[in-house]
């Protein structure tokens, strides 16, 4: 962590300027330094006394790593598939999209927040007694998980969903002392830590109750394990899995409930599909999902990276990506 510190005050910095372009009486940050420390005592270990080394670590005020890590709640606009081939053999892919409306480069045509959190991009080795529990891709002083693996036995990613009864709503309501609910990223790696089979992690993402909405997008180690878990706070909506006897041989979730058609402006799930169905189930691979995901409007100025898993060969790769010019913004 050390040796990310500086890169994450830039990041730290960028949001704070963003959020004084709003307010620029610099009374939000205030409170942020003020306030947000006192809550501290709510958080699930060890969530808590991981964000308190971090803000040791990098020199950075409590508060502002409390909201750098519930930043990360609300502004994941991203796309994951999980395919099975011909042989039942699962892959699980995903694009890390983030930033969305936090500072546009009129430079260089892209967004602030997601150019900031390139550097700050990490594979992580979760081990204990040094074996590995699971890996995740993630960024530098966030706690949480929003993609990961656990060897041999599932796959996890997390897509935002935007609801009426949003994060802000279950936010609000734990800040004003109702503490019955998971942050989203903190049950992510919560299954990735302690699930053991892909139907107990199924089970805890579809009926634990979470602070805001979320698309849970899981796969398994053998044939027909692979849903996304389309969730509403305290329940969920939907559960949609892979069924390839019946044709349907993968799942592509990006921002939007399956049933509706996604925004015009930002419309990922059409493209994706169209790829999916010109490679076919029998040429599916690594490379070939990797190039789904480097498809526009797929692949678009908010893509941070590109995270690729193999649950049954233990194979786990992640790359930083850019997109060229002409290039759509989200």
């Amino acid at each position: 962590m050390v040796d990310k510190a500086a890169t994450v005050k830039v990041l730290v910095n960028s949001l704070k300027n963003v959020v004084n372009a709003f307010v620029p009486s610099g009374k939000i940050m205030q409170m942020v330094d003020e306030k947000l420390p006192s809550m501290l005592g709510n958080f699930p270990g060890p969530f808590e006394e991981e964000m308190k080394g971090i803000a040791d670590v990098t020199g950075i005020p409590l508060g502002e790593i409390i909201s750098f890590n519930i930043f990360y709640e609300f502004f994941t606009m991203c796309t994951s598939i999980i395919t099975e081939d011909k042989k039942g053999h699962l892959l699980h892919g995903r694009n890390m999209d983030f930033g969305i409306f936090l500072g546009w480069n009129v430079n260089n045509n892209t967004w602030t927040v997601t150019e900031d959190l390139k550097p700050l991009t990490v594979n992580l080795d979760f081990q204990r007694n040094n074996k590995t529990v699971f890996k995740a891709s993630s960024f530098a002083g966030y706690v949480g998980m929003l993609t990961g693996f656990k060897p041999g036995l599932f796959s996890l990613t997390l897509n935002e969903r935007f609801s009426i009864n949003g994060g802000y709503l279950g936010v609000l309501e734990w800040i004003l002392g109702k503490k019955d609910a998971m942050w989203i990223g903190f049950i992510t790696r919560s299954v990735l830590e302690n699930s053991t089979s892909y139907e107990e992690a199924k089970n805890i993402l579809t009926k634990t109750k979470l602070l805001a909405p979320a698309y849970f997008i899981l796969g398994g180690n053998r044939s027909g394990e692979g849903c996304v878990i389309t969730r509403e706070r305290k329940d969920a909506l939907d559960v949609y899995e892979l069924a390839a006897k019946q044709g349907r041989w993968y799942v592509v979730e990006t921002n939007y409930d399956r049933w509706k058609n996604p925004l015009f402006l930002d419309d990922r799930r059409t493209p994706a599909k169209m790829c999916l169905n010109r490679t076919t189930q029998e040429n599916i691979s690594f490379a070939a999902l990797y190039d789904v995901l480097s498809t526009k409007p797929v692949l678009n100025k908010l893509t941070v990276f590109t995270t690729l898993m193999d649950v049954t060969r233990g194979r786990y790769e992640t790359y930083l990506r850019d997109c060229p010019d002409p290039c759509i913004g989200w």
